[in-house]
């Protein structure tokens, strides 16, 4: 790739009589959206036009499409990028999004993971093998019923303790109230334990509400968050994530809203805007990410090409206790598993001693030694 441009690659449906120009329309349509013909400024035509770097075949009708735009048409703004990356095209069925890479200096100004893999493991005071998750749910909950059950995940020694997605601020459970709940209840679990968990709250809402929600959780003592980046928009994340402070978790909510590829959007851009960990649907679960698919959105979060760090992935989507040694058989040591219904679903009584069991097995795990 040209070291400044951002290289993008498609996947487009067409004839192979058609593909020259089909990827030439493809070119155009992200930047100056008129043909050649048409581009009667010296200044558009030398430096805001791209150039289609190559095209192959990938199956019956379908070409793999690569494409090199200027980094000056991204104008280094988060949203302009996705503009430029996926805008218009996204609005054309015969087009999926497969792949991205952005050059070093604009990778440096979207920042990445601003604690990654190692600085989540100095968070929550793991090293050496997995880290264990889990989410409060479900919605409906008082914060001290959210408080109560944080605690049992806290005894349970649980590493990270989640909101689930789903929760907002409810008049039934208001924000924070309950990172006030939860965070008391860490604090009381690690006086009995010795060693406190996690708890990062969920933020949601407009950008005003989330940015008054972050400094709210990060004045009162939350070390990490939950974050949608596809419902709050990635554009939001990666401003948000500039002075946050804290970790973030990336939920893929509104993921399957897409032409884009799970393995580009969670695995590439969720990490490039902000994200430190990204929760992802495992293989096997109630969800339809393939084996395939799982373990190279992992690859991607731990190698990335881009991010200024790599990222924690977190396989989650109906994880049951008895699958930790085969799921960690395939992800190693550099994952953190999120278990939420398999450990809250049986009897409640249960809870601290089902997450033991967990805890214990991510423990107890040989991560090839």
């Amino acid at each position: 790739m040209n070291g400044d441009a951002v290289e993008i690659v498609y996947r487009v449906r067409t004839s192979a009589e058609a593909l020259e120009s089909r990827a030439e329309a493809l070119l155009l349509e992200q930047t100056v959206e008129l043909p050649r013909s048409a581009l009667r400024w010296d200044f558009v035509r030398r430096e805001m036009v791209g150039r289609v770097v190559s095209t192959a075949p990938v199956g019956e009708g379908e070409y793999r499409v690569t494409i090199e735009q200027p980094e000056a048409t991204t104008g280094g703004d988060p949203a302009q990028l996705l503009n430029v990356v996926f805008g218009n095209s996204s609005l054309q069925p015969d087009v999926e999004l497969e792949d991205v890479r952005v050059p070093p200096a604009l990778a440096r100004a979207l920042g990445g993971p601003r604690f990654g893999i190692a600085g989540l493991r100095t968070v929550a005071g793991v090293s050496g093998r997995a880290l264990t998750a889990t989410a409060i749910k479900p919605m409906g909950l008082s914060a001290q019923q959210a408080g109560g059950m944080c605690r049992a995940f806290a005894l349970g020694g649980i590493d990270v303790i989640k909101d689930d997605h789903g929760l907002a601020d409810h008049a039934f459970c208001p924000f924070g109230e309950r990172i006030r709940a939860c965070l008391d209840a860490t604090a009381r679990a690690a006086q009995e334990t010795g060693r406190r968990s996690v708890y990062a709250p969920n933020l949601i809402g407009g950008p005003s509400a989330v940015m008054r929600q972050a400094e709210e959780a990060r004045g009162l003592g939350a070390r990490a968050v939950v974050l949608s980046p596809m419902v709050l928009g990635l554009p939001v994340v990666a401003e948000l994530v500039r002075d946050l402070g804290m970790v973030v978790l990336a939920h893929p909510a509104l993921v399957g809203v897409r032409r884009i590829h799970p393995e580009v959007l969670l695995g590439v851009l969720f990490p490039l805007y902000g994200a430190d960990a990204v929760i992802y649907p495992n293989a096997g679960g109630r969800f339809s990410f393939s084996r395939e698919t799982c373990a190279e959105i992992a690859r991607l979060l731990r190698t990335p090409r881009s991010a200024i760090a790599p990222a924690m992935p977190v396989p989650a989507g109906g994880i049951r206790p008895e699958r930790v040694p085969e799921v960690l058989a395939a992800y190693g040591a550099d994952t953190m598993l999120l278990i939420g219904g398999g450990l809250i679903e049986p009897a409640e009584d249960t809870l601290v001693a089902r997450c033991r069991q967990f805890a214990e097995s991510v423990q107890a795990f040989g991560y090839g030694r």
